[in-house]
């Protein structure tokens, strides 16, 4: 499957109609579409999951939930994606044609019983009418399949399904999240993101459904003094649901608060700095960034600082810690030995029995040397469990969890903690000269602009930090109540399991217990067969795009209930702490995994990246560019910052794989696109001072 064109009309800042074409090549899958800041290119990715999903693309990520809520909902949102001018002077004047749209169309498309060489799809919105229609035409002509199943079904079935597009639509810095997730409610979200790729959501989906109709008839068996306690339990839970969801809306809110005003600080310190001294904009723009960028730098040290800080407690308790381990090694092996292999045992079994039919000796007398022979590994594996006291009983996520930190203390946790100093040393200290360099700005104390400038300055940024805390408050706030929730939840199931089911609702209830029971068993063995391909595509993907040959030598996909996470291990197999790992590394492991769920999805559809190669070294830009680029898709459209996304040096490595390119060009705030030559891609752009600019 691949996109042979893209064609725009009026939707943002493509005014006008705007038609790209990629002409796809079946040796050459890389398209470039360079462009600055503010151009376009995140309007073009959600030109494309607008075009696709309509209303739907609330589900394709947060982003969007939070654009269209701040909009005052989706009918509003739509009038946003509708270029200024145009709207401005339909407003003013009721004439001109206020339509947007997006139309795209795909090749190699493969439907079921449908040959067809090519789909076009197209989503339009009139500002007139307020209507906005979808139109699909299966070459050229419409279809009665299309019609049949909806066109927004056809879309999500056929194409591609929206809970894993974002996935194929990314931005490349910003899918460290995939590498950041460490608490289980973050863990269980990234599992449904997987369940999503790897094919499970729908049963997992069904097992929900057997769970609500399960607890339905258990509710319905309530005796009236118990309806009373039950109803209580219910209303707390929908309370506490209520209260998360309020939580996360105030967050919402204190962060587009935090956003504008930080917007607005940013605006005073241009003023001040300029009205302090004949500094260029270029040149405050460079300090700024840098500032940001070391800002970044010292939060995410602080944060490694801070979980090394955690353990110092810990390492201090010395040899306390070396008998906890020692311990919980004992008690693991042990409950290791517990385990029964029922495959293995069984295979033994055929094995004995083969043997002993071998040497002529009776059926019953082979079976009951078998049964002593079970019998013996039975007492064998009792006597191995009371020679040993338990005392801490840890569950295999427990013991996973402290194997964890007890490898990062013992392997290298005093240079890993100086490391961190030295660097938090010298971050602070490249802060200061750059704070001090902007502070310059401000040298005209007794300019009476400049003065009114640092007060307005001083009170935005009181507001930040009063925000700041406001939402920290929040945090804490959601972190109890998730709690709490979980908590009464736990109660609420186990109280209406007291209860005895209505004579009409037992047999129900044993079928639907029945189907669940398969369901839990249907996704643990396909969790458990996808767990190996995927940590086989995982450390492949590894191999090729690190440098360091050695720095993980495995990878272990842990399966624990509704939860599925990922360790990466070293030569010794001890687990590597992902928060240890610089920004770059770990948006190569998130890159690494990405490739490896597309992979495994089994879904062929073009690839679109935002930011490429943002955090890479240029050892790592090579490996990237040479190794996942080419392989990750048939089609694959990157949007980079030239010069600070993707260099010269670096799009030559590039060009062997590039079909085709094409540059933002905007001129009087409206934007298009403008083909080039694959060879001439800097040459051009320097002519027309093109590559990136602070």
């Amino acid at each position: 499957m691949k996109i042979n064109r893209i064609k725009f009309q009026n939707f943002r800042i493509y005014k006008g109609e705007n038609e790209i074409r990629f002409s796809p090549n079946t040796e050459k899958n890389i398209n470039i579409i360079a462009g600055k800041n503010g151009f376009g290119k995140t309007t073009f990715l959600t030109s494309l999951i607008w075009v696709f999903y309509g209303k739907m693309m609330v589900e394709v990520e947060e982003k969007y939930k939070k654009d269209i809520k701040n909009a005052g909902g989706y009918e509003k949102f739509l009038f946003t994606l509708l270029n200024r001018d145009v709207k401005s002077v339909y407003e003013t004047n009721k004439t001109g044609s206020p339509v947007l749209s997006v139309e795209i169309e795909i090749k190699d498309l493969s439907i079921p019983s449908i040959p067809c060489e090519s789909v076009i799809i197209k989503r339009s919105f009139d500002l007139k009418t307020e209507k906005e229609e979808l139109e699909i035409l299966i070459d050229g002509l419409e279809n009665e399949l299309t019609k049949e199943v909806g066109y927004e079904v056809f879309v999500n079935d056929f194409i591609l399904p929206r809970e894993i597009a974002k996935f194929f639509f990314f931005d490349a810095e910003k899918i460290v999240s995939l590498a950041e997730a460490k608490s289980k409610t973050e863990l269980k979200n990234l599992s449904r993101a997987y369940s999503e790729v790897l094919g499970i959501k729908k049963y997992e989906d069904l097992k929900k459904n057997l769970e609500l109709l399960l607890s339905k008839l258990r509710r319905d068996g309530a005796k009236p003094e118990q309806q009373k306690k039950l109803q209580e339990l219910i209303e707390v839970d929908t309370q506490l649901r209520a209260l998360i969801d309020l939580n996360k809306e105030k967050q919402s809110q204190l962060d587009n608060e935090i956003l504008a005003f930080t917007k607005q600080s940013d605006t005073l310190q241009e003023k001040l700095v300029r009205e302090g001294n004949g500094m260029t904009l270029e040149e405050l723009y460079q300090l700024k960034e840098e500032q940001k960028e070391l800002k970044i730098e010292s939060e995410e040290i602080r944060a490694r600082l801070k979980k090394m800080l955690d353990l110092v407690p810990i390492v201090l308790a010395g040899k306390k810690l070396q008998q906890l381990n020692e311990q919980l090694e004992l008690e693991h092996k042990v409950e290791q030995g517990i385990t029964i292999d029922f495959r293995s045992i069984s295979k033994l079994k055929g094995l004995i029995t083969e043997k002993l039919k071998a040497l002529d000796i009776d059926h019953l007398k082979s079976e009951k040397i078998i049964d002593v022979f079970q019998e013996s590994i039975e007492e064998q594996k009792s006597q191995n469990k009371e020679k040993i006291n338990i005392l801490l009983d840890y569950s295999p996520e427990q013991y996973r969890e402290y194997k964890a930190v007890f490898d990062n203390i013992k392997n290298g946790f005093s240079n890993q903690f100086n490391n961190i100093v030295k660097e938090e040393k010298n971050n602070r200290i490249a802060l200061s000269k750059v704070y001090h360099k902007i502070k310059q700005g401000e040298a005209r104390k007794d300019n009476p602009l400049a003065q009114k400038l640092r007060e307005d300055k001083i009170k935005i940024d009181q507001k930040i930090i009063q925000l700041s805390e406001d939402k920290g408050k929040l945090i804490e706030e959601l972190s109890n109540l998730e709690i709490r929730f979980a908590n009464n939840s736990k109660i609420l199931s186990e109280y209406e399991k007291k209860f005895n089911l209505l004579e009409t609702d037992k047999a129900k209830s044993e079928v639907t217990q029945k189907l669940l029971d398969k369901i839990n068993t249907i996704i643990q063995k396909i969790k458990e067969d996808k767990k190996y391909s995927l940590q086989k595509s995982i450390l492949l993907g590894l191999k090729k795009i690190m440098h360091k040959n050695d720095f993980v030598h495995n990878v272990r996909v842990n399966v624990y209930d509704d939860v599925m996470d990922i360790d990466l291990l070293d030569k010794n197999d001890n687990i590597i702490d992902k928060e240890s790992l610089s920004k770059g590394e770990q948006q190569l492991y998130a890159t690494a995994l990405l490739k490896a769920l597309v992979d495994e999805s089994g879904i062929k559809f073009p690839v679109f990246i935002d930011s490429p190669l943002q955090k890479f070294d240029k050892f790592h830009s090579k490996n990237i560019i040479k190794e996942f680029y080419p392989s990750i898709s048939e089609q694959v459209v990157l949007f980079p910052l030239l010069e600070k996304e993707l260099s010269e040096m670096e799009y030559d490595y590039l060009k062997p794989n590039v079909n085709k390119v094409f540059i933002i060009d905007n001129k009087n705030g409206s934007s298009g696109f403008k083909a080039l030559k694959v060879d001439n891609l800097f040459n051009e752009v320097r002519k027309e001072d093109y590559v990136y600019s602070n």
